[in-house]
């Protein structure tokens, strides 16, 4: 990330409410420093953070960024001594000391990590924290560096190091076994007082315990209290996916874009019936929207309902032929988007509702070596029209942007999702393009489109995903 990125979360962060923002490691670059420097002056609510090794050169960069709170860390284990550090263990231990007082000296709270300490070994690991917390350290924390811990090993290291260092115990758990959440969890319940933690989950390899699953979890299984408003959860998630290029996978907990769709005919039943029969929270708890999903699983229940989202009134035989037309579909392969779904519905009743109000007129595209892809695009809406022009990285995004912007200022419609897969081979191959838009309201509609040229398939998947939202949104306002 940029300097000014890592702002922007930081601030995304604070409103969230988290306690403690780890800014960065401020040795490894000026950027990264530069960055530290002015979140510590922002006047956040969090702790400011700075990570270190136990370095004096890396201490004093942390005390140049203004910061008064350094996670300083050493490994501990014997595979990190010998190929990594090539360091004795009494070597490790003096340089454990050593940064800790120094950062003391200096005023310093400190946070102190022995590196791959779920991998150590226990006698020596002990040695080490109950030395580091003599030394004044202020709290000390247990990473699972490598994913390798269990919640029951995880819970009695905790036990072990609180009874040995007396300190507050934080845990820092990755995922490379699938089990950075419940080792955190592990942790809390063995007298943790802290987990680190990461939005989305992000971090090395397979990443880092996931914010949302964590204060999740402990809000609603085992009713601990927390500081994080769960009502921003999705938009810091999407705002962090953005800003960082990273898509959340759709089948993730909580923030996933699936995590609250429904597409199987037995459970779009029993949702429309009473939420609590397939959700175990409330999408709204953490700024979500239900959706059903029209599919191959999709029954008429669900069906049914999600054409009532758009005032569709049709008969029991109408139904049938909308529910097996849409099932031969998908039993191709194919997935039936939202807008699929209105046109076969159109087709059976014979209703011209969906005619398009957000209509494309042109748009122009630059792009090159050497040349900033740039986009033009004229669009009608109600029979006026805009324009908007916008950079990208490419073509494509460079006309998605230009047309976010309209959608964004005229109907409050963001684009959340975009997808290209190739369908046919060679260079004039077809291309098909799947997206999701958002509305302000969290309302999901998707499209897709498929064309040989790449550009203008987008652009019309866009155009037809935002048409079938606003369609929706005048229906919902009674207009």
């Amino acid at each position: 990330m940029s300097p000014d990125q890592k702002i922007e979360i930081a601030v995304k962060l604070d409103e969230l409410g988290v306690d403690v923002i780890e800014a960065g490691f401020p040795v490894v670059s000026l950027g990264e420093a530069e960055a530290i420097k002015k979140i510590t002056k922002l006047g956040l609510k969090a702790d400011i953070c700075g990570l270190a090794r136990t370095v004096k050169s890396d201490i004093d960069r942390a005390i140049d960024c203004d910061l008064k709170y350094v996670h300083t860390f050493i490994a501990t284990s014997d595979i990190h001594l010998q190929y990594k550090l090539k360091m004795t263990r009494d070597q490790v231990l003096d340089k454990a000391i050593f940064a800790v007082e120094y950062a003391k000296k200096h005023g310093l709270k400190v946070e102190f990590s022995a590196e791959d300490a779920t991998r150590s070994d226990r006698q020596f690991l002990n040695q080490v924290f109950k030395s580091v917390a003599e030394a004044g350290a202020d709290r000390i924390d247990i990473p699972d560096t490598v994913g390798y811990s269990t919640p029951k090993y995880i819970s009695e290291l905790v036990a072990d190091v609180i009874n040995v260092t007396k300190l507050p115990i934080s845990v820092h758990c990755h995922d490379d076994f699938g089990l950075a959440v419940a080792n955190s969890i592990a942790g809390f319940e063995a007298g943790a007082s802290c987990a680190h933690v990461t939005i989305n989950g992000l971090g090395e390899r397979a990443g880092n315990a996931s914010l949302e699953e964590v204060v999740m979890a402990l809000q609603c299984l085992y009713n601990y209290q927390h500081n994080i408003n769960p009502s921003i959860l999705y938009d810091v998630s999407r705002f962090v996916s953005n800003t960082m290029g990273i898509i959340v996978q759709p089948n993730k907990a909580i923030i996933g874009e699936n995590a609250f769709g429904h597409e199987s005919g037995i459970h779009t039943h029993g949702i429309i019936n009473n939420p609590l029969t397939y959700e175990p929270i409330s999408p709204e708890l953490v700024g979500r929207k239900r959706w059903l999903q029209a599919g191959k699983h999709a029954g008429a229940h669900g069906i049914k309902a999600i054409l009532e989202e758009f005032a569709i009134d049709i008969t029991e035989d109408q139904l049938k032929q909308i529910v097996n037309k849409q099932k031969a579909i998908a039993d191709s392969g194919q997935p039936i988007t939202t807008s699929d779904l209105l046109s076969i519905a159109s087709e059976v009743i014979k209703n011209k509702k969906f005619d398009e109000k957000f209509k494309l007129n042109e748009f122009h595209i630059v792009t090159g070596i050497h040349i900033i892809p740039t986009a033009v695009v004229k669009l009608n809406i109600h029979g006026k029209d805009f324009i908007a022009s916008e950079t990208g990285v490419g073509p494509v995004d460079a006309a998605l942007k230009a047309i976010q912007i309209i959608a964004n200022e005229i109907a409050s419609i963001k684009i959340r999702e975009y997808k290209l897969d190739s369908i046919t081979g060679g260079s004039a191959a077809s291309a098909e393009v799947s997206v999701k838009v958002e509305d302000k309201e969290g309302n999901i509609i998707s499209s897709r489109k498929s064309g040989k040229d790449i550009v203008v398939t987008s652009v019309q998947a866009v155009i037809d995903a935002i048409n079938t939202s606003m369609l929706k949104k005048l229906i919902q306002s009674g207009k």
